[in-house]
């Protein structure tokens, strides 16, 4: 079937195609030196991904070295897993990191300059990485690059940019960029055993929930645009339905005050956990009854996935990326405008319809297997980076 086109764009390929070989890339490509960089001072999703791929690639027995933030969760977690971490300080991070990729660059021979966000391409950029070297982008975001010279030059040197949807892969092309240097790339997750009915028990007990009270959640970062306001101002509705639920917010970030404000003025402090960070987010999604995702204008949403892939049946905002992901009542129920009443109802039909519930999170599992795995996103990214590598040895 080889590229498909959306729009202009390259998007991911088939599972068929990737067992065969993609473009006439056979599966015994010569293995690849990649060189990451990411900057990113939180652990999100990007970082996840990130380190998700350079295991992936380690695996595959391709060469992966990372340069990160000193002391920042992700060189944390990637030194403890043996993966080979360049640190660069807080301060002038993007000009620390130029001079480190220019010393790594004279020194080694890489292939691929896999830059996973802004300010780790303007150091590629700033060390002079796209003159030399394949330099790969990821894109993450759902607003336009800006317009002024060097924010797009930057892109359009690059040899490839990954968006992580159509949705952004769009933007990235209204904003300038040539289609055919941007492919689509979703993010995957692991497809973890279900929770028994133990760990669900220990979970909720973790948080001090009772076994037979409804709760709900949402894992991500405290911002005005992931919609966690309107998740809290639904509450009140499902509880005059379902008196005893409760709401897990799991995620730091500066909204975390005013949601805590709303809370008391709404009268439900008392049902919602702000959990902070939480180091081992599974805990989180063993313990829920319903996944509430209520941003506006998603890029994609990791831990939307994540949710997924533990079997939750899921309530989503229906901007952005989601629609590429959640079938509207066959995997997930999708609400047009994430206001708290249309919220509030689509939680308590799925609090109050268990069969419902259960098959709407048997098809979101489903959903992840067959498209969004980890496993899957380190091989379309690895084919890029082949096809790449293959079109410049025939420069």
């Amino acid at each position: 079937m080889g590229t498909q086109k959306y729009s202009g764009l390259r998007t991911a390929v088939s599972a068929a195609e990737l067992s065969q070989g993609w473009l006439g890339l056979e599966s015994n490509t010569p293995t690849l030196n990649t060189l990451h960089v990411d900057l990113g001072r939180q652990w999100r999703g990007g970082q996840s991904q990130a380190l998700n791929l350079i295991r992936g690639l380690q695996v595959r027995g391709h060469a992966a070295e990372l340069i990160a933030l000193r002391g920042g969760p992700l060189a944390r977690r990637a030194v403890a897993e043996g993966v080979r971490v360049t640190t660069v300080g807080r301060w002038a991070t993007r000009f620390e990191a130029a001079l480190a990729l220019r010393r790594l660059i004279a020194e080694r021979r890489y292939d691929i300059v896999h830059a996973h966000e802004a300010h780790a391409l303007t150091a590629a950029w700033l060390a002079g990485a796209h003159g030399s070297l394949a330099v790969v982008a990821s894109r993450r975001l759902a607003y336009p690059l800006q317009q002024n010279h060097f924010a797009l030059a930057r892109y359009r040197r690059a040899a490839r940019i990954l968006a992580i949807s159509r949705f952004v892969a769009e933007s990235v092309v209204a904003s300038g960029v040539p289609g055919e240097k941007v492919a689509v790339v979703y993010d995957g997750v692991e497809t973890p055993p279900l929770p028994s009915r133990e760990e669900r028990l220990r979970a909720r007990a973790r948080w001090n929930i009772a076994p037979q009270e409804p709760l709900l959640g949402c894992v991500g970062y405290l911002l005005a645009e992931k919609g966690q306001d309107f998740l809290v101002r639904a509450l009140p509705a499902v509880r005059s339905k379902f008196p005893a639920c409760k709401l897990l917010l799991a995620g730091g970030g500066p909204l975390r005050p005013s949601l805590e404000r709303l809370a008391a003025e709404l009268g439900v402090s008392d049902a919602v956990r702000f959990l902070g960070i939480v180091e081992d987010v599974t805990q989180v999604y063993a313990a829920l009854d319903v996944f509430v995702f209520p941003s506006r204008a998603e890029p994609l949403g990791s831990s939307l996935l994540a949710a997924m892939a533990y079997g939750l049946p899921v309530v989503a905002g229906a901007g952005g990326a989601v629609p590429e992901v959640i079938d509207h009542e066959r995997n997930g129920l999708l609400v047009a405008d994430p206001e708290p009443q249309g919220l509030g109802e689509a939680m308590g039909r799925l609090l109050r319809d268990k069969e419902l519930a259960a098959r709407l999170g048997k098809a979101a599992r489903e959903t992840v297997v067959q498209r969004f795995t980890s496993d899957r996103m380190v091989e379309e990214t690895l084919r890029n980076y082949q096809q790449i590598s293959a079109e410049r040895r025939c420069q």
